[in-house]
């Protein structure tokens, strides 16, 4: 809990944000100002909160230097780093002094929130410091709201969700780059005098270049199950940036914020700002107990129904592209029902009239049923899915825009583009104003009019295939650097809407695959799609990545025809470790073995969910160290585990060694059996309905790899 104390030996206030775990502890200088002294392991003894001294550079106004640990350095005052808030007052005066004025906390779900408020001593201008710390689960959110009540607006040209600071000897930064198809690839690097900046500039999407999330390792590089580490991510579907900044005498300091890249932003008086939440959490004992932290952390107070069942699901667009009617959809979804999952998924290519949508040059923006595709429409589809006995759900990408579109002749004004200027159009569309009021009626108003109409729709794929291009606001006019902000901030409204209206309704978040992973999008989301590219080897590299910042919960994958040299056991071996969907064309499987495993499979995805989208996760062997690559999950009860095992590409007579499972009771005896067989086939490794100890199994471990590239093993504990 967070508690505010005073202080007898320093005559200051502390205040301190505390989980189980951890301790975010400040103080205020005999002048007033704000400083971090303490962020780490819990502190046993209350008396030690008094005893933290101030560091030499770390008290301004009343120690040996005039710099320091600043919790919100704002621009133009005696600390020369990144400032956390910078204000360019009414006057033109571009210097901010922020003194504290008051704590208060009050309980949420799960945790406590503390509320620091920080005033400009010569301008009324007010910084509020939101901390929430969610006790069980060590992870802390924080944002701000800037405020003024001065004559005139004001300018921010920076605006961070947070400012964190950390000692150590060494600082090792683990980073995502990505790129479409290639989400989620890692690189470690040490941060040393200067900066480091993580950024992106693509307006509707939290990553593409590089993903909004990141590990740090103190002293060493971050390691999975040992040393201190930190795992931050920023909730912002837009433009962010971190900045990694050691200073002067060796420290720390992490700002994450949205990038301030063309967004000097005009704040009203009476207005706030509000900055988008950044969530942390720190482990002693390396990346995977803080993965667990952020995985139960969010099923239970972030994602859209974190705590609720997920569908699987199959989509016709590796099946039949744009190129579908109305009776081959009803086979489709007849098929779904054969296969076993919940659901039917229609893609892309269903809408449009004046311009029908046969290819990705028309017909975005003209949400109504192509007649000559589908002439019963959505209705239909919907009857045709209860028919076959399975839900159905549909895709839409309501952000966007084709020129050749009769919304686009209708509302030139809608659309982000510049005067004066060629176009120039990324996959052949652009996106719509979401700045603008008026565009987020029209963008809530696709799906309403949908769910209106269809009430038994089940599910939305929410589309994004474009950052923003041509960029000029025609809502904003001359205040074009509040645009980036704004336009997120519409999006927002749109789901929040959505949400509010129909809070069952389950909804994935893709956005030209793996664009848009954050937490505030799933605040409306269900889940998200990890990357286009459904490789199975490439998948095992990217869900590794992902799932150390996500729960499986979240992350969809689906099994497809990419990469038909592997087997179809080994592709749906990789998607049943997450949210398990199917986007291929079974016909031809029919009567195969192949198809009475996957009919099986499916069986034991859905038998086991409950494990494996809610359990805990352990990673245990890397692909990106070895030819192999091995997790588990464990029930929270310890009663019941699942074990996946995947050879990617092994040596020629490599030496295989054990996997040794991690998180069960080694006081229970576990029976394990290999399921996921092929039909007409035996566990080749003679563990079937064997006991082992949970002590055995994590000290002792099992053979569970072989010397076959592309092939898997799934384990089930009971």
């Amino acid at each position: 809990m967070a508690v505010s104390l005073a202080s007898a030996t320093m005559n200051a206030q502390i205040v301190r944000v505390s989980t189980d775990k951890t301790d975010l502890v400040m103080k205020v200088s005999p002048k007033g100002r704000l400083y971090q002294v303490y962020l780490g392991d819990k502190l046993n003894n209350a008396a030690d909160y008094d005893r933290i001294t101030w560091n030499t550079y770390a008290a301004s106004d009343g120690a040996v230097s005039t710099r320091g640990h600043e919790v919100c350095a704002a621009s133009g005052n005696e600390d020369y780093f990144e400032p956390a808030v910078a204000i360019t007052h009414a006057d033109g005066n571009m210097t901010t002094y922020l003194r504290y004025k008051g704590v208060e906390t009050k309980a949420v779900d799960g945790g406590t929130e503390t509320i620091i408020t920080l005033q400009d001593d010569k301008y009324p201008d007010t910084v509020k410091l939101h901390y929430v710390a969610y006790n069980k689960e060590n992870v802390i959110k924080a944002w701000s709201e800037i405020s003024h009540n001065e004559k005139s607006p004001v300018t921010l040209w920076r605006y961070s969700s947070t400012m964190l600071y950390f000692n150590a000897p060494k600082y090792y930064l683990t980073s995502y780059h990505s790129d479409w198809a290639k989400e989620g690839q890692p690189e470690t690097v040490q941060l040393t005098a200067g900066k480091k900046i993580i950024d992106t500039k693509l307006g509707t999407r939290a990553a593409m270049h590089t993903e909004p999330f990141f590990e740090l390792g103190l002293n060493e590089p971050a390691k999975e199950n040992e040393g201190n580490v930190v795992l931050g991510t920023i909730g912002w579907t837009g433009n962010f940036r971190f900045t990694f900044e050691v200073d002067n005498v060796g420290g720390l300091r992490v700002i994450p914020a949205i990038n301030p890249y063309a967004s000097d932003y005009k704040l009203r008086a009476g207005e706030t700002f509000t900055t988008p939440e950044f969530i942390f959490t720190t482990s002693s004992t390396g990346t995977s107990q803080a993965s667990r932290n952020l995985h139960d952390w969010a099923r239970r107070y972030q994602v859209n129904m974190g705590m609720g069942d997920r569908m699987t699901l199959l989509n016709n667009w590796e099946n039949t592209g744009f190129d579908f009617n109305q009776k081959s959809l009803a086979e489709l979804m007849k098929d779904a029902k054969d296969l076993g999952v919940d659901m039917f998924l229609l893609d892309d290519g269903w809408f449009a009239n004046k311009y029908p949508r046969k290819d990705d040059h028309a017909g975005l923006g003209d949400w109504e049923v192509t007649h000559s595709k589908l002439p019963d429409g959505i209705p239909g589809l919907v009857r045709d899915a209860k028919a076959a006995g399975v839900k159905f759900g549909i895709w839409v990408e309501p952000e966007m825009v084709n020129p050749k579109s009769e919304l686009f002749e209708k509302h030139p004004d809608w659309v982000i583009q510049q005067p004066n200027r060629d176009t120039y159009y990324y996959r052949n569309q652009l996106v719509l104003d979401i700045s603008n009021p008026k565009v987020q009626d029209y963008v809530f108003g696709v799906v309403d009019r949908i769910m209106t109409e269809n009430p038994e729709v089940a599910y939305f794929k929410w589309d994004c295939n474009s950052p923003i291009t041509n960029i000029y606001s025609p809502y904003h006019k001359g205040n074009q650097g509040n645009f980036y902000i704004d336009h997120v901030r519409g999006i927002y409204k749109v789901m929040s809407r959505i949400k509010a209206k129909y809070p069952k309704l389950p909804m994935m978040l893709c956005s030209g695959g793996g664009g848009r992973m954050d937490y505030e999008a799933l605040k409306y989301f269900t889940e998200f799609w990890c990357s286009d590219d459904t490789d199975p080897y490439e998948r095992l590299y990217i869900q590794w990545s992902l799932s150390k910042f996500f729960p499986a919960k979240t992350m969809g994958s689906h099994v497809t025809n990419w990469n038909k040299n592997t087997s179809l056991k080994f592709r749906t071996d990789v998607c049943s470790s997450c949210k398990l969907g199917f986007d291929i064309d079974l016909k031809p499987l029919k009567g195969t073995d192949d198809y009475k495993f996957v009919q099986e499979a499916v069986a034991n995805w859905t038998r086991l969910k409950p494990v494996i989208l809610d359990g805990d996760q352990y990673r245990l062997v890397s692909p990106y160290e070895s030819a192999h690559s091995a997790l588990n999950y464990v029930s929270k009860d310890k009663t019941h585990a699942v074990l996946f095992a995947y050879n990617l590409h092994p040596r020629y007579k490599e030496p295989l060694t054990r996997v040794c499972l991690q998180g069960l009771d080694p006081n229970r005896q576990y029976t394990v059996t290999e399921i996921n067989l092929m039909p007409n086939t035996q566990s080749a490794f003679g563990y079937n309905g064997q006991q082992f100890s949970g002590d055995y199994l994590m000290k002792v471990g099992l053979e569970v790899f072989d010397q076959k590239d592309g092939t898997s093993h799934v384990f089930e504990l009971k």
